[in-house]
């Protein structure tokens, strides 16, 4: 039979926060959304990732820093042994993908440079202090960290892979460990969900800034996508989207062209959508997204996006040509990645 113990995850942090204000219509659905997302039926291998929390070793941080990286504690918090302890039962949840993490003096050295894409966007950001913030598709969280770090008053990430959300919770329980007793977990606002967007209340319009970072292109309707994300947002909040596109050839009345893979993309079969800039700006506008604009522009490289120890599979340097970069194995182009920012 399933094990019943019970999660070592508490959402009633969270809940009671959210039971009053802006969030309130959410705070009533989502107890039973998480019940349902997170059974043992649905993640075989749930037990595995619970017994990670349950095994990280007991070390106190003498420092965080959230602002300038991903950072708890430094190496004389701890032993070696320790440390070595913890690398072991950290890589009970590999693939680590984003990130990187510095716990204790090790280095969690994800597949993406997390840190680069945020380098970028931060510039381009209102100012997140005292921000009630979003943050969809998030993987394990590394990115929610970062906007706590910038003064949100509550970061809620939202991503259906349970597996990531075990990630941000034995990141969450390593930042708060052996606090005071006048302290307790309420001082760090933030939280990863196993839902996805379609999750929330329709038209909820209560959040002050939401991303949308690397999930664009993976829904089949891009158009109800930004429709959702602008539901999301109180009037005249921040969306700020991050996605794939293609360079290409404006056509007549400023329409771009858009690649829709029929097989797969970069060897991911799940890629729907990828416009040129002008294409996505006129759907931005076209959804009743105000002053749409793109704030910047990349090629991913391969030093961004890369195996390593803590993510052992293929990544992006198997994903292109081999004789060409500008390609990817199937030949359509090479990602690049934009952000965009608009306002509700």
């Amino acid at each position: 039979m399933p094990s019943t113990k019970p999660s070592l995850i508490n959402f009633s942090p969270l809940l009671t926060a959210i039971a009053d204000g802006p969030l309130s219509a959410w705070a009533k659905t989502l107890p039973k959304q998480i019940e349902q997302t997170m059974s043992v039926e649905r993640w075989s291998d749930m037990p595995g990732w619970q017994s990670v929390l349950e095994n990280l070793p007991q070390i106190t941080a003498s420092q965080i820093d959230l602002k300038n990286s991903m950072t708890v504690g430094q190496a004389s918090d701890c032993d070696a042994k320790t440390r070595a302890q913890l690398k072991e039962v950290l890589m009970g949840l590999h693939p680590w993908r984003k990130g990187p993490y510095d716990l204790f003096g090790l280095h969690v050295d994800t597949e993406w440079r997390s840190d680069w894409k945020w380098d970028r966007v931060l510039p381009h950001l209102a100012p997140l202090q005292d921000r009630l913030v979003l943050d969809v598709g998030c993987g394990n969280g590394y990115h929610c960290w970062r906007m706590l770090g910038e003064g949100a008053n509550r970061v809620i990430g939202i991503d259906p892979s349970n597996k990531f959300v075990h990630q941000f919770y034995a990141i969450k329980r390593l930042l708060t460990q052996g606090l005071k007793e006048e302290q307790d977990i309420n001082d760090f606002p933030v939280d990863v969900l196993p839902v996805g967007i379609e999750h929330l209340p329709p038209e909820l319009r209560a959040f002050d800034t939401v991303f949308s970072m690397g999930v664009f292109y993976h829904r089949r309707s891009p158009m109800d996508h930004l429709r959702e994300l602008k539901d999301c947002l109180r009037p005249d909040g921040q969306l700020v989207l991050e996605t794939l596109v293609i360079d290409g050839s404006l056509i007549q009345n400023g329409l771009g062209e858009v690649l829709v893979p029929e097989g797969r993309y970069a060897k991911m079969r799940n890629v729907w959508f990828l416009p040129t800039v002008e294409t996505l700006l006129c759907w931005m506008r076209k959804c009743g997204l105000k002053n749409p604009r793109m704030v910047d522009i990349a090629k991913t490289s391969i030093e961004e996006q890369r195996a390593t120890e803590w993510m052992h599979f293929h990544s992006l340097q198997d994903f292109l040509d081999p004789n060409d970069d500008n390609l990817t194995v199937e030949g359509h182009p090479a990602p690049i990645r934009a952000v965009f920012i608009a306002e509700a």
